[in-house]
């Protein structure tokens, strides 16, 4: 029997979701009409009015709503649920006990902690599956529902606030990154499109090559510093302005306000 999978929320990730989902049935409900028209047209999935009415009629409900929306959308669904559904939140910030202590107990709970590459099918997934109420079935059927837009890590909730400040907010540190790369290449006098063309072919080719190699990243890294060459001179500046701890201070900032956000 096919598994039927319910939408609160159709924004960026819940749309990208939707899309990568293949071999179930879909139906979703969102604010925006056009979201839900645009869904219905290219993947087939099935308009409903509210969140009431997907759990009349699926098996596990995806809740992609903004995390000050969740608990009123939670409360509307606990009189409804079932114990043998499943609800599947990736709300950041937002903890498995507060989700079901909203929804009264009324069925199980994954957490999910997505990273926006999932947009295009690339993205790094944190699937907490602590709660005991889950079945065998419902724990491998969560993690292959997202195999199909990037990695899928399981992981215990403890960890999920070092997976958001590393993973889930990565991508705005590989942009910022990114960025600096290009203003580098426009002062030295490579125009503006040229430059950005060649940054993200940079970081493609590398992502790719760290991803394909049986090499550590270190080893990598040494590949490209000759010695008394241009690379060491670069890396030895960014070492004297201690840029790597500062990454690492960076990241632990995060981390403690990803923990400061679930209290």
């Amino acid at each position: 029997m096919t598994a039927s999978i319910g939408f609160i929320g159709l924004g960026n990730m819940g749309a990208a979701i939707v899309r990568g989902l293949k071999g179930v049935e879909l139906h979703g409900t969102d604010l925006n009409a056009a979201n839900v028209e645009t869904l219905a047209r290219e993947c087939g999935l099935k308009a409903a009015k509210n969140a009431g009415e997907l759990a009349a009629c699926c098996d596990y409900l995806v809740l992609a709503v903004k995390p000050q929306h969740a608990r009123s959308v939670c409360k509307e669904l606990a009189p409804l649920l079932k114990k043998e559904q499943c609800l599947i939140s990736i709300c950041a910030g937002l903890t498995s006990e507060k989700l079901k202590g909203w929804l009264d107990k009324a069925c199980p709970v994954v957490r999910v902690m997505p990273n926006t590459p999932a947009l295009v099918n690339e993205g790094v997934f944190a699937v907490c599956l602590d709660d005991k109420e889950l079945s065998a079935a419902q724990k491998s059927f969560v993690q292959e529902i997202f195999q199909g837009l990037g990695q899928v890590h399981a992981l215990p909730e403890k960890d999920f606030d070092a997976f958001t400040a590393v993973i889930g907010s990565g991508p705005a540190y590989v942009f910022y990154f990114m960025e600096a790369c290009i203003e580098s290449a426009v002062s030295l006098g490579l125009a503006r499109p040229m430059a950005t063309k060649m940054v993200e072919g940079l970081f493609t080719g590398s992502s790719k090559l760290a991803a394909q190699s049986d090499q550590h990243v270190s080893v990598l890294r040494e590949m490209v510093t000759s010695p008394a060459g241009t690379t060491i001179q670069a890396l030895i500046h960014m070492d004297r302005t201690a840029m790597r701890a500062s990454i690492i201070d960076a990241i632990r900032e995060s981390y403690e306000r990803s923990i400061e956000l679930g209290q």
